[in-house]
C-alpha cells in the first residue's frame, strides 16, 4: 500500500492523498484499487483496475464447441462449474436442442450448491476478518461467548464454555507462534473494528467449522459431475447415468440419500451459524452502512434456476431476473440478452482495440485484442506503476453496460429485484432481518446490505436443493432415467453459420456467454462475467462501475489502514480471473502453440 500526494487533473475529485491498494487481497485474482481522500479522509474519487489479461475467447477461436465448457471452466477454480454450466447452454440454445428434466434438476442442484458453498466460503473465509478481529478473540471471556452464542443462535449445538475455551487456546497457541496464516498482515488496532471480544470468538470459532464443512458441500457436484473443483458437464444433458438397482452406478439410491443428507446439514449450518452471524455482526456495524450510493441502485440480474426444463423465460425462473434504475423499485425493467442495443462493452479506458474505440459492442460481435497502453499521467513505468491515469486506458476488464448504464450484479442485486417484484420468501427474508437489525429499507443498499444478501441467498438456494432432489426422484419413480439428449451431438447435422448465448446467475451474478459457430467451430466466443460488470472501468461517458462507485463517499479512519475500502470491495466477492488473465509484464505474446 502507497500514499501519494497529487495535484488535481484527473476525473472526479482527484485531489489530495492518492492511497493505492495493490494488490487488493482475500479475493480471487489480480486487483488494484487507488483512491483519493479529501482533508477529512472521506473518499472523492475511486479507480478500479484488473491487473492481468483475460485472453480464453481468444484461446476457444476454431475449436470444437462441444468442449468449450471444459476451457471456460478453468476460468475460475472457485466458482467451479457454473462457467461450463453457461457454455453448454449457450451451444444448445445455438443448435436447438432440449435437455430432459432429470438433467435440468441435476443441473439446477450443482448450481445451486455452488451458490451456497461459495457464500459460506465467501463471508467465514475471504470476507469476515474484515469484520472480526481474531486478535480481539484472545480477550473474550468464553463463559459469556456460551451466553452470546445461545443468544444469537440457541439451536447451535456447540456452545459449551468449554468449546469455546479449548477454541481460543488453540487461537492463542496459533497466534503466539508467530505464524498467522490467513491472519497475518491485518490491521488488528485499527478502530474500525467494533466486535467486543466474545463475537470475535464466536464468529472466528463458526469461520473454522465453516472450514471444516465446506469440503462436505462440494460432494454434491462431485456426485453429479464426478469430480471438484471442475466438475464433468454435457452439451443436451448431464454425463452421469441413473440406475436405481445398481450400487456401482453414478446415481442411484444410496448416492440420492448421500446428496439429501449434505443438504439437510447445509440447510442446518446456514439457519443455525451463518445467517445468525450475519444478523449479530451487522448489529454492532450498524452504524457502518456506506459501500452503497450509486453502486447499488442500478441493479440487474439475468435469472436462473429453471423450474422446467428448457423454458428460460421470467416466469420459469425461480431466481428473479430484470433490472432496477437509480433505485425505482416500482418498475423492474424486463431485459433481453440477444438485443445489440441492451448490453454492449466499451474499451475506452480498457487495455484492449475495437475499430472504432468509442463504440460498444454486443458480445456476438466482441472483439478481444489487447492493447496495453498506459495515460500521459502515469506515475511509474509500465512494469512498476506508482499511480494510474484514468483519463486513459487502466484496466484489463472491459466495460459493459445495459442501455447505457452502469449495473451492479450479484446477490444484493438478486434480492432487491426480488424485493420490488414482491417475491414472498425473499420479502420475508428482507423484512425479517430488517427488523431484527432494527434498520430502515434503504440500509438494504450498503456494504452491510450487499453482505446480508448472501447470507440470505444461502438459505434459500440450499432449501431449493431439496425441491430440486424430490423432483428427481419423484421422475426417476415415474420411469424417466435419462440424463441426455444426443440427438443433435453429431456435427454433421448443424447447419453452417449459427450462433446462441447461454446465462446464469453465478455466485457473483449475472454471466452470460455468446457463441459463433461457422462450419462446425467456434467462430466467436465472449464471455461477460460478474466482475466484469461490477469491476468495470469509466466508459466514454464518464459513467463508473460499481466497484469504483460503492467507495465513493466513505470515510477511512486510518488511511494507512484501509480496511474500510478492503470491507466494501470484499462485500463483492471479486473474482478477478473470470474477468482479467495472463500475459506477460511487459504484454508480448508468451507462446504460440498449435493443437490441431
Amino acid at each position: 500500500m502507497a500514499i501519494i500526494e497529487t495535484p488535481n487533473g484527473f476525473n472526479l475529485d482527484d485531489s489530495g492523498r492518492r492511497i493505492v491498494v495493490d494488490p487488493v487481497t482475500r479475493i480471487e485474482g489480480h486487483m488494484r484499487c487507488e483512491v483519493n481522500l479529501d482533508e477529512d479522509n472521506f473518499i472523492r474519487n475511486a479507480v478500479s483496475t484488473g491487473t492481468m489479461w483475460r485472453g480464453l475467447e481468444v484461446i476457444l477461436k476454431d475449436r470444437d464447441p462441444r468442449d468449450a465448457w471444459a476451457f471456460v471452466q478453468r476460468i475460475c477454480g472457485v466458482c467451479t462449474g457454473t462457467h461450463a454450466l453457461t457454455s453448454v447452454r449457450a451451444v444448445e440454445d445455438a443448435l436447438n436442442i432440449d435437455i430432459p428434466e432429470n438433467a435440468n434438476s441435476i443441473r439446477n442442484i450443482m448450481q445451486l450448491s455452488l451458490q451456497v458453498h461459495d457464500h459460506l466460503v465467501h463471508f467465514y473465509h475471504l470476507h469476515a476478518l474484515d469484520w472480526v478481529n481474531p486478535v480481539n478473540a484472545l480477550k473474550a471471556d468464553p463463559r459469556a461467548t456460551s451466553e452470546l452464542q445461545q443468544k444469537v443462535s440457541p439451536s447451535h449445538a456447540k456452545s459449551s464454555p468449554g468449546y469455546f475455551r479449548d477454541i481460543q487456546t488453540r487461537i492463542r497457541r496459533f497466534i503466539e507462534s508467530g505464524q498467522l496464516g490467513p491472519f497475518k498482515n491485518g490491521y488488528w488496532t485499527n478502530p474500525a473494528y467494533l466486535l467486543p471480544p466474545e463475537a470475535d470468538l464466536m464468529a472466528l470459532t463458526h469461520y473454522l467449522e465453516a472450514l471444516d464443512f465446506q469440503k462436505e458441500i462440494m460432494t454434491v457436484r462431485t456426485i453429479f459431475g464426478g469430480k471438484d473443483t471442475h466438475p464433468n458437464w454435457l452439451v443436451g444433458g448431464v454425463p452421469c447415468a441413473i440406475d436405481m438397482d445398481s450400487p456401482g452406478a453414478p446415481i442411484n439410491m444410496e448416492r440420492l440419500n448421500y446428496v439429501r443428507s449434505i443438504t439437510e446439514r447445509t440447510i442446518q449450518f446456514v439457519k443455525n451459524v451463518y445467517v445468525p452471524d450475519v444478523i449479530a455482526i451487522g448489529g454492532f456495524y450498524k452504524s457502518w452502512l456506506y459501500g452503497g450510493g450509486l453502486a447499488s441502485q442500478n441493479v440487474m440480474s439475468y435469472g436462473d434456476i429453471p423450474d422446467r426444463a428448457n423454458d428460460y423465460s421470467t416466469e420459469n425462473l425461480m431466481m428473479p431476473r430484470g433490472a432496477i434504475i437509480n433505485g425505482n423499485l416500482d418498475e423492474v425493467h424486463e431485459i433481453d440478452l440477444r438485443d445489440p442495443d441492451e448490453i454492449q462493452e466499451f474499451v475506452p479506458h480498457s487495455w484492449y482495440k475495437y475499430p472504432d474505440g468509442a463504440k460498444g459492442l454486443h458480445p456476438w460481435d466482441g472483439i478481444t485484442e489487447a492493447q496495453y497502453e498506459l495515460g500521459p499521467n502515469l506515475i511509474g513505468t509500465k512494469t512498476n506503476i506508482e499511480r494510474i491515469d484514468e483519463g486513459g486506458k487502466y484496466s484489463w476488464i472491459k466495460a459493459p453496460r445495459w442501455k447505457g448504464h452502469a449495473m451492479e450484479v450479484g446477490p444484493l442485486a438478486r434480492y432487491i429485484i426480488g424485493y420490488a417484484k414482491g417475491d414472498e420468501y425473499i420479502t420475508d427474508q428482507i423484512n425479517s432481518t430488517l427488523r431484527a437489525l432494527d434498520v430502515p429499507l434503504p440500509a438494504l443498499f450498503s456494504t452491510l446490505g450487499r453482505t446480508a444478501a448472501r447470507a440470505l441467498e444461502s438459505q434459500w438456494a440450499a432449501e431449493k436443493q431439496l425441491y430440486f432432489l424430490d423432483k428427481l426422484i419423484a421422475n426417476i419413480k415415474n420411469g424417466d432415467s435419462s440424463t441426455a439428449n444426443t440427438e443433435k451431438f453429431d456435427p454433421s447435422t448443424w447447419p453452417s453459420e449459427i450462433k446462441g448465448m447461454g446465462f446464469t446467475e453465478a455466485p457473483r451474478g449475472a454471466l452470460g456467454h455468446w457463441i459463433k459457430i461457422k462450419d462446425t467451430k467456434i467462430e466467436n466466443y465472449q464471455c461477460v462475467v460478474p466482475t466484469t460488470w461490477n469491476g468495470s472501468p469509466r466508459d466514454a461517458e464518464g459513467n463508473i462501475g460499481a466497484f469504483e462507485a460503492s467507495l465513493l463517499d466513505t470515510k477511512v479512519e486510518v488511511p494507512e489502514e484501509p480496511v474500510e475500502i478492503l470491507r466494501t470491495l470484499h462485500s463483492f466477492d471479486p473474482c478477478l480471473a473470470c474477468s482479467t488473465h495472463v500475459m506477460s509484464p511487459d504484454g508480448e505474446e508468451l507462446a504460440n502453440v498449435k493443437v490441431r
